[in-house]
């Protein structure tokens, strides 16, 4: 399954919401350095689909708000 994510970094309270449009606003804590966002957010999907975390892979947004996972 493939999913588009807005991202949210910085955000004081962790959280997924749905939007109308069938994609995912993921808020996270960590700031957008590094990586570190991406790897909350991967974490975060995992936790929500209730998979491993090995299972979550950004396809597509490695810079940008807008990211594309896959969730095997």
């Amino acid at each position: 399954m493939q999913i588009s994510v807005i991202a949210h970094p910085n955000s004081k309270h962790p959280r997924v919401e749905k939007d109308l449009l069938g994609g995912l606003n993921v808020y996270v804590k960590e700031p957008p350095l590094e990586g570190k966002a991406n790897k909350a957010v991967a974490e975060v999907l995992a936790e929500y689909f209730d998979v491993a975390k090995s299972r979550v892979q950004l396809v597509r947004g490695e810079r940008s708000k807008l990211k594309f996972f896959r969730i095997a």
